[in-house]
C-alpha cells in the first residue's frame, strides 16, 4: 500500500513540474519501474526503465567502463554514479535514478554483505548517491526495501 501511495504522489508531482523520469535498476530487477508504471497516468512522466543486471549489460547498455566495475565492483558508489550519469544521457530525462546492490541470499562478502544497496538520483545538475545496508531478511525483502528507499528519495529530491 505504501509503495502505491508514494508512487502516485511522485507521478502527480512530476506532472505538475513537467518532469520526466528514467530508471536503471540492477538488484531490484525492474521492481521500481513496475511500481511506478502500476499507477494510472505514469505514461505522462515515465520515460525509460532499464534492468542492467549483469556486468556485461552495465557495460554494453549503460556504457559503464569495464575498468570501473573491475576496480570498484558492480555494487559500488562509483558504479551507481556511472549508471546514473549515463542513464540521464540515454533517457534524456531531467530526473534519473539508479540502483545497484546485493539482494542475496548469496553473493555477499565481508566488505560487501547481502543487503548492501546504492541508490542514486540526479535532477538537472544535482546528484546524490546513498548507501544503504538493509537487513538480510530475504531477497524480496531487500528488493522492496530498496524500492521504498528509492521512492522516498525521489519524492524528497523533486519537491
Amino acid at each position: 500500500m505504501y509503495m502505491e501511495t508514494i508512487a502516485k504522489k511522485i507521478i502527480n508531482l512530476l506532472k505538475r513540474k513537467k518532469l520526466k523520469i528514467s530508471f536503471a535498476e540492477s538488484c531490484t530487477g525492474g521492481l521500481l519501474s513496475s511500481t511506478i508504471t502500476s499507477v494510472s497516468g505514469s505514461s505522462k512522466v515515465f520515460a525509460l526503465g532499464l534492468v542492467t543486471y549483469s556486468n556485461q549489460s552495465k557495460n554494453s547498455v549503460l556504457k559503464i567502463p569495464k575498468k570501473i566495475i573491475r576496480m570498484y565492483g558492480a555494487v559500488s558508489y562509483q558504479t551507481c554514479l556511472s549508471m546514473l550519469r549515463n542513464l540521464s544521457k540515454i533517457g534524456k530525462t531531467r530526473v534519473s535514478v539508479s540502483i545497484t546492490g546485493i539482494a542475496g541470499p548469496k553473493g555477499g562478502t565481508r566488505k560487501k554483505p547481502v543487503g548492501l544497496v546504492y541508490i542514486g538520483i540526479k535532477k538537472g545538475n544535482k546528484t546524490l548517491i546513498k548507501k544503504h545496508l538493509f537487513k538480510n531478511k530475504g531477497r524480496l525483502y531487500i528488493q522492496k526495501a530498496a524500492v521504498n528507499k528509492s521512492l522516498d528519495l525521489i519524492l524528497s529530491f523533486i519537491k
